[in-house]
């Protein structure tokens, strides 16, 4: 056999594969980067606010615990009922609830 198991490996071929060798960290660096980047933005990005009115009429005395919405509407839930409003402030419907304390 002629060919000879550990020949010489010429500097310039040497040089070349240790330039792409650092190329190609340094774009896999890069890339990486740029999706974490992409991620945090995405993730620390607010949702949209809902659409709703400037103000809203409740009954006298009525003391709001939380407000839901859904498309198309809003509920203010009260102690004893919860008011089903649209968009535009008008409400639709009152739902009366019965907690037992």
């Amino acid at each position: 056999m002629d060919t000879q198991p550990n020949s010489p490996i010429d500097a310039g071929t040497l040089r070349f594969l240790k330039l792409l060798t650092g190329t190609l960290s340094a774009v896999m660096i890069v890339g990486i980067a740029v999706i974490v980047a992409l991620l945090v933005m995405r993730l620390n990005a607010a949702p949209p606010a809902p659409p709703l009115p400037e103000a809203i009429t409740l009954p006298d005395g009525a003391m709001p615990i939380a407000v839901t919405y859904g498309p198309g509407w809003y509920a203010v839930a009260l102690r004893d009922a919860i008011l089903i409003y649209d968009t535009g402030g008008t409400l639709r419907q009152t739902i009366p609830v019965d907690l037992v304390e």
